[in-house]
């Protein structure tokens, strides 16, 4: 198993700050705060110097009533956070001064959150497989969508124009934005998928799933060109490095395996739970074990 030189000699920081299990981590845009939510109910911000890694805890934020599961920045407005909680409600935070700017009411316990590459719309999937999306320059929502079968995570293609649904079936469901309509169904895996994430580059994408194996796909193409087999619990999190160049998984057992995106080898495995790379720099923050 080759390692890559890139990752010898990397140092770990711990971050205390939650109360309870730590659910999501998230960067900004440019990589100089870090976001995390909690199920103590709080999301916290972290400020973080890219070239000591030395962080702050900069500010809690308060307001939801349960879990917060999980979070996202806005991808072009590095002040601006959204979170998803099992309150029934998103929330939209000014990080500068750690207000909530709006709270919208959705109809189930929301469990996954993304923002559209434009920054104007975010779309809320619950534990009911509804999506809700919002509309982030008036806070109201612009439409809601059920779907017949277990929708795990979603999130838009780089170009905002396909929208992704990682399903239960172990497929993953590629539709049109905004119309909605599926144009293909990717038999991805044996089981179902969990986590799906992009290659910054527009390149590929990366989907995680149950049977404990990660497929790598040309986006333009929609063809599988690799599949990662190094980990043997169901894959939870995915995250591609702020280059391309390298994509992070993490499974159940706590382990999160670096492979290089191209090739598919082992660069470097770690301790973490749950992963999440900056999109502008080299750094990476992790849950769990160091």
């Amino acid at each position: 198993m080759a390692k890559d030189n890139l990752f010898k000699g990397l140092n770990t920081k711990d971050y205390f700050g939650h109360k309870k299990k730590v659910h999501s981590v998230a960067w900004n845009c440019i990589g100089t705060k870090l976001a995390s939510g909690s199920v103590d109910q709080t999301a916290r911000i972290w400020s973080i110097d890219s070239t000591t890694g030395k962080g702050k805890d900069e500010l809690e934020l308060k307001g939801h009533t349960d879990s917060v599961d999980q979070l996202c920045w806005d991808p072009n407005n590095a002040e601006r956070l959204a979170t998803a909680s099992g309150d029934r409600t998103v929330r939209i935070w000014d990080t500068r001064s750690g207000k909530c700017a709006s709270t919208v009411q959705t109809q189930g316990e929301n469990i996954n959150i993304s923002w559209s590459p434009d920054g104007s719309s975010i779309a809320v999937g619950n534990r009911d497989d509804v999506i809700t999306f919002i509309d982030t320059r008036t806070f109201k929502i612009l439409r809601t969508s059920r779907f017949l079968f277990e929708v795990n995570e979603i999130a838009w293609d780089k170009s905002g124009e396909e929208f992704f649904l990682t399903t239960g079936l172990g497929t993953i469901e590629v539709m049109t934005y905004p119309e909605l309509k599926t144009v293909r169904s990717l038999q991805a895996h044996t089981a179902g998928v969990y986590c799906i994430a992009f290659d910054p580059t527009g390149n590929r994408f990366a989907a995680g799933s149950a049977d404990a194996l990660v497929s790598v796909w040309d986006l333009k193409h929609k063809v599988c060109v690799n599949t990662l087999p190094r980990l043997d619990w169901p894959i939870r999190t995915l995250s591609f490095s702020h280059d391309g160049k390298y994509i992070a998984s993490g499974s159940e057992d706590l382990l999160i395996d670096i492979a290089d995106a191209a090739t598919g080898e082992c660069a470097h495995q770690a301790g973490f739970e749950r992963s999440q790379w900056t999109l502008k720099k080299p750094l990476m923050a992790g849950i769990g074990l160091l």
